[in-house]
């Protein structure tokens, strides 16, 4: 499963997210999701959440 959908995607759930800065490099960080950030139902290049750990990244894996 990927993030592009919101629908699989829930808090507590532990990702990988590439952040704002990594978006060139494409570095994948891994964390647990705590708020989810986009609103739309899907989108193209992953859903946006807030790790627990405060860090903004858009989901590119779902690791469980």
């Amino acid at each position: 499963m990927d993030g592009r959908n919101r629908s699989d995607v829930k808090p507590g759930l532990k990702v990988a997210v590439i952040l704002k800065k990594d978006q060139r490099t494409g570095v994948k960080t891994e964390g647990v999701v705590k708020d989810l950030l986009t609103n739309s139902s899907f989108h193209p290049h992953g859903i946006k959440v807030r790790l627990e750990d405060g860090q903004v990244g858009r989901v590119s894996d779902i690791l469980e």
